[in-house]
């Protein structure tokens, strides 16, 4: 999966700090586990993790650097919210194929 700078920056700066990493693992567990499916929980994550990379950009070193290199234009954050669902979150059960012409009752 590829993400783009900002995707990467927060990734990498979460990867490095424990606490904000746990922060988010509980905010992505919980918007998944009360989401109607992945699709939904994505959306919201997505909108959460540019918060978050704002809120950043006022405190942080490293991303008010980013911000004042690059701007600070909304970004996609739609990739990083798939892999953070991916490795923070229990793989929901798939549902069964619905049965086709020909297959035993």
């Amino acid at each position: 999966m590829s993400l783009n700078r900002s995707e990467q920056l927060l990734y990498d700066y979460v990867h490095g700090h424990k606490d904000e990493r746990q922060h988010l693992q509980d905010k992505v567990r919980a918007i998944a586990g009360a989401a109607a499916d992945v699709h939904a929980a994505v959306s919201r994550i997505d909108s959460e993790l540019w918060r978050y990379y704002e809120e950043r950009s006022a405190v942080a070193p490293v991303f008010i650097a980013a911000a004042r290199a690059h701007g600070l234009r909304r970004t996609s954050m739609k990739n990083l919210a798939e892999l953070l669902v991916r490795l923070w979150t229990e793989p929901r059960p798939r549902k069964p194929a619905p049965a086709g012409p020909g297959a035993a009752p």
